[in-house]
């Protein structure tokens, strides 16, 4: 049976966790949780039983290489598009930005 989250915060993170190879006991303690309690807060946060503190969430998407954004981005197209340019050096990240803003511009 799979579980489905019933949070967007919750489903983005754990779609994020299972794409970084990490269980969940591991990502709690990485962002500093109590091994013996890690598990469960974890899966409460994914399961939308509870939302972590921005801080926490900060913390969660730096373990995770994801920006915290994508956590909360009701747009699923945008969602992906943030972790593309997440990955993207600096320089490149512009290069996007400028693309972008070309596009947007009226004809």
């Amino acid at each position: 049976m799979v579980k489905t989250s019933t949070s967007l915060f919750g489903a983005r993170m754990r779609t994020a966790r299972i794409a970084a190879g990490l269980p969940q006991d591991r990502l709690g303690v990485l962002i500093g949780l109590d091994e013996q309690c890690s598990s469960a807060r974890i899966s409460r946060y994914e399961g939308g039983v509870h939302e972590p503190p921005f801080r926490m969430a900060e913390q969660i998407a730096a373990a995770l290489r994801v920006p915290v954004a994508y956590f909360y981005c009701p747009d699923e197209t945008l969602a992906r598009l943030l972790l593309l340019a997440y990955c993207l050096p600096e320089a490149e990240r512009e290069r996007l930005l400028e693309m972008a803003q070309t596009m947007t511009e009226p004809s």
